[in-house]
């Protein structure tokens, strides 16, 4: 065989199982975990608003803020689901929090795990465990598990941490437009065909009784949409009549047929943009 061939079955056999990750240099605030290979990818730039924007989830924001200071502190905490309506802050609540936690001075770092790759999870707090004087937030965005997917058993390792336990340096918060992250139709289907529905509806709702903290996030009134975008104007300087702000947000609002934060931010971006307002 020529050296040729041997190099190319070398460089296959390392494409199928790479070499292990080494040890991650936490210098930076913030991470996102990738597979393929494993890597922790430094972010330079998060994005995110001022904790001060988030208007009309007042008491999520206040209960959120403290568990993360008591984790920060290295007292005990709570794993957090931020649950409910689409649009209405909770992956931007996550991040501001982690901001104010961060500029009170705690050294806090931020880990963005996505769905696809909760299986992996375990070799990811391996990492994190193995860095016992820093502190992490892993976070996983728009969390939900389909009919046929086995993932949500994964997150049982970051929740309970089998036998070893959850790393006393990691606390997780995921955020989900479902309070229970399954479908309904699909524990109405176990309660209807399981030999023992009790069992089976058990098995799917009980991860979330997994997190300590459970915040509702619901939709926003047009009094609190109003306060949002006009947050936005005094953030970054723009002077507006206010009868014009009023009339062109609640056009813009009911084109898109809903009210959230979401859509105050989009109407925002189109006011500064006709303004000649840069926010980036």
């Amino acid at each position: 065989m020529t050296e040729d061939a041997l190099t190319r079955i070398a460089a296959a056999l390392e494409r199928m199982a790479p070499a292990p990750m080494p040890a991650p240099d936490f210098v930076a605030e913030a991470f996102v975990w990738h597979t393929a290979p494993d890597r922790l990818e430094p972010v330079a730039r998060v994005s995110r608003v001022d904790l001060s924007l988030l208007v009309g989830v007042n008491r999520s924001r206040d209960t959120l803020l403290e568990n993360t200071r008591h984790f920060a502190a290295g007292l005990p905490a709570n794993n957090a689901l931020l649950w409910g309506a689409r649009g209405m802050g909770k992956s931007s609540l996550v991040k501001a929090v982690h901001a104010a936690v961060r500029a009170e001075g705690h050294d806090l770092k931020i880990v963005e795990l996505s769905r696809e790759d909760l299986p992996s999870v375990t070799r990811l707090l391996a990492h994190l465990r193995a860095a016992p004087h820093l502190r992490f937030v892993l976070f996983c965005d728009d969390l939900s598990f389909s009919h046929d997917d086995q993932h949500y058993k994964s997150l049982k390792a970051v929740l309970d941490g089998g036998i070893e336990g959850r790393p006393e340096n990691v606390l997780f918060y995921a955020t989900s437009n479902r309070r229970h992250l399954m479908p309904r139709d699909m524990i109405e289907n176990e309660r209807s065909t399981a030999i023992t529905p009790s069992e089976a509806v058990e098995e799917k709702v009980s991860l979330s009784d997994r997190f300590g903290l459970w915040l509702g996030f619901h939709p926003c009134s047009q009094d609190e949409y109003l306060d949002m975008i006009r947050g936005y104007c005094a953030a970054h300087g723009m002077t507006v009549p206010e009868d014009r702000l009023y009339a062109e947000a609640v056009e813009w609002q009911a084109t898109r047929g809903s009210r959230s934060g979401r859509v105050a931010w989009q109407f925002f971006c189109d006011l500064a943009a006709r303004e000649g307002v840069r926010i980036g």
